[in-house]
């Protein structure tokens, strides 16, 4: 069997930067196993699988080298990318897309006249703890000021962010976490906030940008700025930018990509 693959560099405008994805589209769903197979060949932070049901209407589901996740921002905007950039005809160009997985439901998509992709997430505002976990203590060499959780990762905070920058990490202490991963964020000068990400258990040790960690960080720090857009970093190796905005129960969080590659596999 043959199937046509992409890979897209998201949530920035210069190739090998931000968050590298696979991207395969299907008309039916591949075995499970299958499926994780490619994704651990690929060996990508995620590839992203799609269904076809219209034209604008697609089924996802995200497997990372190790496991399939729930949610996935970056994938997901590289999988508009490779749908908006592939209509036939100006005419047939779509500028809207509507793609649903069971974790998140639907999302709806819009690409910007700039090219940018604005995609819409449930709010997953994280809420503060009491005890923090020895485990999240022994993983991360700079001790937080506070330590929030949601269902995706525990949100480590600093009040500066040369802390987030310099910490160093732990994985063997953070896999102890499962099935929760860790985001480490701080008040930014260059930006309304930066973070990184990292997810031993889930996926690799530090992922290189994170779209749906920010349904979580863009609530959060739209509170404590009172500002309801904000412009984040992921200050990674590879770093990218993602604007958020939250409106209520949605945040909408926006960003360009980059085309990579575009081929087949055979499996």
């Amino acid at each position: 069997m043959k199937l046509k693959i992409n890979i897209v560099d998201a949530f920035t405008d210069t190739q090998f930067k931000g968050n590298s994805a696979a991207v395969i589209i299907t008309e039916q769903w591949l075995d499970a196993s299958l499926m994780q197979a490619i994704a651990a060949e690929n060996n990508l932070s995620e590839t992203a699988f799609l269904r076809k049901i219209t034209a604008h209407h697609y089924q996802i589901r995200w497997f990372s080298p190790l496991t399939e996740v729930d949610f996935c921002g970056h994938a997901t905007l590289a999988a508009a990318f490779v749908i908006f950039s592939s209509s036939q005809s100006a005419s047939d160009k779509a500028q809207t897309l509507t793609i649903e997985a069971t974790a998140v439901g639907e999302m709806n998509i819009t690409q910007l006249d700039d090219g940018a992709i604005e995609m819409k997430f449930p709010n997953r505002k994280p809420t503060p703890i009491e005890t923090i976990p020895s485990a999240l203590r022994q993983g991360l060499s700079i001790q937080p000021a506070q330590v929030l959780i949601n269902n995706q990762a525990y949100f480590a905070i600093y009040p500066d962010e040369q802390q987030v920058l310099a910490l160093q990490y732990n994985s063997d202490a953070l896999k102890t976490l499962a099935p929760l991963d860790v985001v480490v964020t701080a008040k930014s000068t260059d930006y309304d906030f930066i973070s990184r990400y990292f997810w031993p258990v889930n996926g690799g040790d530090e992922d290189s940008v994170t779209g749906s960690i920010h349904t979580g960080l863009a609530p959060y720090w739209a509170e404590q700025l009172g500002k309801s857009d904000l412009v984040a970093y992921q200050a990674s190796t590879r770093g990218g930018v993602l604007n958020c905005q939250v409106q209520g129960d949605i945040v909408t969080i926006s960003g360009k990509a980059v085309h990579y590659l575009e081929g087949f596999i055979e499996v």
